[in-house]
């Protein structure tokens, strides 16, 4: 078998120098960007399109929200032990496809004016679902195509693909609804994961998939794998929890702020992108500081602060009054401060997870991790409803935000905060070779 550590003509992965030369690589990333701006353009429109032309109230905001996220808590360990066995290449084409296909139908359905609640929900599921399979299939991609040292740098370029997209997608969406239509909104979001399509489906380099026994294990003890892996790792359970603790309060947060932009202070629909964008630049700047600042100060320093510092920009967002003027350039820079923090948790805790999950096991941990940290946004968003409707936007709104702060105490409290600055190598069974926590 070839060395980890051989070059492109000894391994199939590119040497270090050569990761944007390798035009797989850069398949990936062009495939990877369109569908973060597909996927954040439709999360935009859908809610916008109930609120804005429906007049969704805050309870049925919070059902169509909950019915996309849904998939994340059905479906994820299932996909984590399939995407293990299946090429991924495969995986994101076919999910590419089938969301082109379901945001095609809510386009046309809402041009015939036959685009309601009902049809929005089952347009929203659909992507979730499909989502699903394209996330935790791309995330065990990057480690079949890349050696491990170039992990970070090649998660930095994956992330900062989905920070361009969260500059786009919501800006995008939301001038699209404004200007024209919901349906073509829809329509530009189906575009773009038909880009993805044909950029993924180019990528030539074949997959060493893990080799499958005579008798491959069956589908439950393949999840129940996973999960035991997961949660005897400590550094991998207390990512579950942090992620757990942040997704939801993160979602009843987003369910109350969707409904306090422009019901509280009167925003457009453009707006209202523009204020979701500005997590965009944020996110890009994050990715550039993710390759560096954990190797000057340490990972768990950075780790805890970016994640205390981003989740805690929205605690001033619900002492907001006053014109657009007034409150767009507030959003604007909360939005960046939370993209820059994000990101920068982001693309630290994909590297923690890739560095010491085995090959044979990142679909599993991947999905684990989603399911637990992820399958809490329905929980979420169906509270953040219920609270808008029973507590008003702006209490609602300050103790979601507050209850995001939970996710850097869990990251404080734990080893993850001991990190140094550099990550545990991980022997491919999945025993360290150095301390866990440098």
């Amino acid at each position: 078998m070839p060395s980890a550590s051989s070059a492109v003509s000894d391994s199939g992965r590119p040497a270090p120098s050569s990761l944007w030369r390798d035009r797989d690589f850069r398949r990936l990333w062009v495939g990877q960007t369109a569908s973060q701006l597909g996927e954040h353009t439709s999360l935009l429109v859908l809610p916008l399109f109930a609120v804005l032309t429906l007049d969704a109230s805050a309870g049925q905001l919070g059902v169509l929200r909950a019915v996309g996220q849904a998939p994340i808590l059905l479906l994820s360990l299932f996909v984590g032990a399939c995407v293990d066995s299946w090429r991924t290449r495969t995986v994101m084409v076919l999910t590419d496809a089938g969301r082109t296909l379901a945001l095609g139908a809510a386009a046309l359905g809402g041009l015939l004016g036959l685009l309601g609640l009902p049809a929005l929900l089952v347009v929203a599921f659909t992507v979730g679902a499909l989502s699903v399979f394209f996330d935790v299939a791309y995330q065990a991609s990057l480690v079949r195509l890349v050696r491990r040292d170039q992990l970070v740098r090649g998660n930095s370029a994956l992330e900062g693909s989905r920070s361009a997209a969260q500059i786009g997608g919501p800006a995008l969406g939301g001038a699209l609804v404004s200007l024209l239509s919901a349906p073509i909104a829809a329509a530009g979001s189906a575009l773009f994961f038909a880009l993805s399509f044909l950029s993924i489906r180019r990528i030539r380099r074949r997959e060493a998939i893990p080799e499958r026994s005579e008798r491959p294990p069956r589908m439950g003890r393949r999840i129940h794998e996973g999960l035991r892996f997961v949660v005897g790792d400590t550094s991998l359970r207390t990512v579950c929890l942090a992620s757990a603790a942040f997704q939801f309060c993160f979602a009843a947060m987003m369910t109350v702020y969707l409904l306090f932009l422009p019901r509280e202070l009167h925003l457009s629909g453009t707006a209202v992108g523009l204020a979701l964008a500005a997590t965009g630049p944020g996110a890009l700047l994050g990715s550039v500081l993710a390759a560096r600042l954990p190797g000057r100060f340490g990972y768990g320093v950075v780790l805890v602060s970016a994640a205390a510092l981003g989740d805690g920009a929205f605690l001033c967002v619900p002492a907001l009054h006053g014109s657009a003027a007034v409150t767009l350039p507030v959003l604007l820079a909360v939005g960046f401060a939370f993209g820059t923090g994000g990101q920068l948790v982001n693309v630290m805790v994909m590297a923690v997870r890739q560095t010491a999950t085995p090959d044979g096991m990142q679909g599993r941990a991947a999905a684990t991790i989603t399911f637990v940290g992820m399958g809490m946004t329905p929980l979420g968003s169906l509270l953040g409803g219920f609270l808008a409707q029973e507590w008003g936007l702006r209490t609602s709104l300050l103790v979601t935000a507050a209850g995001m702060l939970l996710s850097p105490v869990v990251m404080a409290l734990s080893p993850l905060a001991r990190l140094g600055r550099s990550l545990p190598a991980r022997a491919e069974g999945g025993r360290d070779r150095t301390p866990p926590f440098a």
